[in-house]
């Protein structure tokens, strides 16, 4: 299983610092999520998260702005559901970088397979204060419903459980048939990030 790492928004911390504190801990994929913010100003932040994931040799997923992957050169986006479409970003970035964009249904899944996604974020597992207007909470349960409607309609895609992980889950989520979990709080929020991120990826393997 993979662990898709996600940057936030801390008054404490810059998020090349927040990347670089996860990066330390072997983690090998970091989306920077920055809201709120001049286009401008984002560009210069994920520019500078994205020299600190060059240095570690780790992919480098830009949150929400496809339009930021493309001018910073990032890996790829990983778009939420307000967001640009998946056909337009792979207009924008071509089709050697990787999109992903996230699902709260199944009927979520079923469209984003059809507009050829590379993966898909599927939550929240649980509740997380990253997020405002939460969808309905999917749990262990629900991850297994959409599974099975998935192999029923014969969609098979990557899927990367997302909303308020812990360590404690990992063990069960990794009998769910997710390909990877995707932590953010969890980590940022440690008193020893790189610990917590190395202690999270021995857990995954």
């Amino acid at each position: 299983m993979q662990l898709h790492y996600l940057t936030q928004d801390l008054s404490h911390i810059s998020h090349p610092e927040m990347a670089k504190k996860a990066l330390e801990g072997g983690i090998k994929w970091v989306q920077i999520r920055i809201k709120n913010q001049p286009f401008e100003v984002w560009k210069q932040m994920a520019f500078d998260t994205k020299q600190v994931c060059d240095a570690f040799k780790a992919t480098c997923i830009i949150n929400d702005n496809a339009l930021i992957a493309a001018e910073i050169g990032a890996d790829g986006v990983h778009l939420g559901k307000t967001d640009m479409s998946p056909v337009e970003a792979r207009r924008l970035l071509g089709k050697n970088k990787i999109i992903g964009a996230t699902a709260n249904t199944f009927e979520d899944i079923v469209a984003l397979a059809e507009m050829k996604v590379d993966y898909i974020g599927l939550g929240p597992f649980r509740f997380t204060g990253t997020k405002q207007n939460l969808a309905p909470i999917l749990g262990i349960e629900g991850y297994e419903i959409i599974f099975a409607q998935m192999k029923k309609a014969n969609i098979s895609l990557p899927i990367i459980g997302i909303g308020g992980i812990a360590l404690q889950d990992i063990s069960l989520l990794k009998k769910t048939g997710l390909s990877g979990i995707a932590i953010s709080s969890a980590i940022n929020l440690a008193e020893k990030p790189s610990q917590v991120a190395a202690k999270m990826l021995a857990a995954l393997e």
